[in-house]
């Protein structure tokens, strides 16, 4: 294979690696949480990662840029923090159905489009952050009940921050998920060959607002428009409707089996569009379309690592996936905390979805919305 293809090769295998390594975990608890058995979330799981795959071969082959798609990770963040809804694991898919629906409205109605660049980045970035911390937060409390089995999992991940921290996040996982194997405190469940679940999509105005609007909102907010700007940062002009429409479809399309949400990728774009994919910016959307198939061959895969997760220690793969959302947290952050306008929107955003609470049966993350964005706009009319 010569250099100028070999080196794009290489960076794809690298991104989806760390891609699916650093969060499937965070998927498999979002899944979980909202009331898919683990069928449900193995099925989900796999066609996540089958939906991806085809929407990045099609994308990048059609218009020859490292278009990079991946499951919306803070998606799955937001669902593993919001629970059980009313209609329970049908209304979740009903959810994710419509979510997908709004992305290709998105693309086709421009007011829609406008009406969420409206929201101020940093109430969004807000919210997202308020989900996060429980999340991350699993580390530090589990290492302190179960230091022998959390420690070393957490010891790979600051020796590797340092050394390579790229890999800091796989590499961590990997490690839980060995421990899970050798401490499994039950055997390995269900069947270990993949398989779909079907699940007929239902409609409740709950799972709407906790999980539709919000995962919705997270997905645009914290997923596509960042990849767009990777690429952009790169040199390429994203073919932004073709996107919406291609992972809209998939989105749609994924969710009567179980996936919530497929988007740019943001966290690994550059792995596909930087320099370490190749000299030649020209040839770089070979490493997108080897991202592409690489997750076509992982996703058989999904149930027997599912059935590790459901027999794994308490909290030992979630403290993993904890770690892998720090640099996300950070990130949401830094943006919520470092805009032009006042922190007020931001913090109170942040207090609410960290808060947890849920009234009327809704959600944290959308009271959050409701609150950042009504601080915003009072602010703004006294201004």
């Amino acid at each position: 294979m010569r250099e100028e293809t070999r080196t794009p090769v290489v960076a794809g295998l690298v991104t989806a690696a760390v891609g699916f390594t650093s969060s499937f975990a965070v998927v498999l608890a979002g899944l979980t949480s909202v009331g898919a058995s683990p069928a449900q979330a193995a099925s989900g799981l796999m066609v996540l990662c089958v939906t991806q795959g085809v929407a990045a071969i099609l994308l990048a082959r059609r218009y020859r840029i490292p278009v990079t798609i991946a499951w919306s990770t803070p998606g799955a963040a937001l669902l593993a923090t919001t629970g059980a809804v009313s209609g329970g694991w049908p209304s979740a898919v009903g959810a994710f159905l419509v979510v997908g629906l709004l992305i290709i409205a998105t693309a086709a109605i421009r007011p829609l489009a406008d009406l969420v660049r409206a929201i101020p980045a940093s109430v969004a970035q807000a919210m997202l952050a308020g989900v996060l911390v429980p999340l991350c937060l699993v580390p530090v409390t589990a290492t302190a009940e179960r230091p022998g089995l959390v420690g070393p999992v957490v010891l790979i991940w600051l020796a590797l921050i340092v050394l390579a921290p790229r890999w800091a996040a796989p590499a961590a996982l990997v490690v839980a998920v060995v421990a899970a194997i050798v401490f499994a405190e039950a055997p390995l469940q269900g069947e270990l060959v993949p398989a779909l679940s079907w699940t007929t999509p239902t409609f409740s105005i709950q799972a709407l607002v906790s999980i539709a609007l919000p995962l919705y909102l997270v997905t645009m907010a914290a997923q596509n428009v960042p990849g767009a700007a990777v690429l952009t940062s790169f040199g390429y002009t994203l073919p932004w409707r073709a996107s919406l429409i291609v992972t809209g479809l998939g989105t749609a399309a994924g969710a009567p089996a179980g996936s919530h949400a497929i988007n740019l990728a943001a966290i690994s774009a550059a792995l596909s569009a930087s320099p370490e994919a190749g000299r030649d910016p020209s040839r770089r959307w070979i490493a997108a379309v080897t991202t592409g198939g690489s997750y076509l061959v992982i996703a058989p895969l999904a149930a027997l690592l599912t059935a590790v997760v459901v027999a794994a220690p308490a909290q030992l793969i979630a403290a993993a996936a904890g770690l892998a959302l720090l640099a996300t947290l950070a990130s949401s952050l830094r943006t919520a905390l470092t805009g032009d306008d006042r922190v007020e929107p931001a913090i109170i955003t942040f207090l609410v979805a960290a808060s947890g609470v849920s009234v009327a049966g809704i959600g944290a993350a959308f009271w959050a919305l409701v609150a950042g964005i009504t601080v915003h706009l009072a602010l703004r009319l006294r201004r």
